[in-house]
């Protein structure tokens, strides 16, 4: 045996300290991953007060439904990829990825804009060699949110006027039901006003702006609640995958750990064998020189 017992108990030592950082980092990914979720009600009663204001303005228009967009139908693509900002997720920001590339017209690929959020999603797509056209880091808190969400709204909008995108895409993970995540696309631009309800035969409500410019506000501001939403199930979603990487890491350290005690146990029998073995021969050879004097 090459092992010495002095170089397995400092490694039984590391392996420990290793344990102590992994059920760290799991606690704190579960932790965020509940405070992420704890978000989402909120954010979905938001959305539905803003839809049923979007089905009460567009009963106001001529011809009760509107047929325009906030852009047009055709054009240059734009693709959101909300990935991961730190490591250990496992998967994540592969799958992410990989989901953004199929939204684009394959015939396009090469003209879409990809839109990256998250380092370490931005990583990935640098090694893959994809051009990235605008990016920003994922959050690390909840109430860091808003923030991102803001300046995603402002390069989109930047992009949308200026004419150089007509289509917009995002790409997100979202919490799924089973032991795993499941990746979500949703196309926000051009906006879909057939999944609004007109209410009917409700009495007009008082407005203070042209019908087709209260519907493009409250268009706008629907767009920022779905991208909102798409980064609070994107970060609940990224930590529960690492929360699921760092029970495997547990489980695979512990494995670990009882291996190592196990060898220190029999090098440490070993030693003690040989002590004694030593300790014997001394006595027996200082027996035979007794006996020869």
């Amino acid at each position: 045996m090459t092992d010495r017992l002095s170089d397995v108990e400092a490694r039984i030592g590391s392996v420990q300290q290793l344990s102590s950082v992994v059920g760290a980092m799991r606690g704190i990914a579960a932790a965020r991953s509940r405070e992420a979720r704890q978000q989402l009600d909120g954010i979905r009663s938001y959305s539905q007060v803003i839809a049923s204001a979007i089905g009460e303005a567009l009963a106001l228009l001529q011809g009760g439904r509107a047929t325009y967009s906030v852009t047009g139908s055709q054009g240059r693509q734009a693709v959101i990829a909300l990935c991961a900002e730190q490591g250990f997720a496992g998967n994540f920001n592969e799958r992410v990825l990989d989901a953004a590339l199929a939204v684009a017209d394959p015939a396009a690929v090469q003209e879409a804009e990809l839109l990256v959020i998250g380092d370490r999603g931005l990583m990935i797509a640098g090694e893959r060699g994809l051009k990235i056209a605008w990016s920003m880091p994922m959050i690390a808190h909840v109430d860091q949110a808003a923030d991102l969400t803001n300046a995603m709204v402002e390069a989109l909008y930047a992009r949308l006027d200026a004419g150089s995108i007509e289509q917009v895409t995002i790409v997100h993970a979202a919490p799924g039901h089973a032991e795993d995540f499941q990746v979500l696309t949703r196309r926000l631009v051009p906006f879909d006003y057939q999944r609004f309800a007109i209410a009917p035969g409700t009495a007009a409500p008082l407005i203070t702006l042209p019908g087709e410019v209260l519907v493009q506000r409250l268009t706008e501001e629907y767009i920022y609640a779905e991208l909102f939403e798409a980064v609070i199930l994107s970060f609940a979603a990224e930590n529960e995958a690492r929360t699921r990487a760092m029970i495997a890491a547990r489980t695979n350290v512990s494995k670990t750990l009882d291996e190592l005690v196990a060898r220190s146990r029999q090098l440490r029998q070993e030693e003690i064998t040989n002590e004694i073995v030593e300790l014997a021969s001394g006595a027996q050879s200082a027996t035979f020189w007794r006996l020869d004097v």
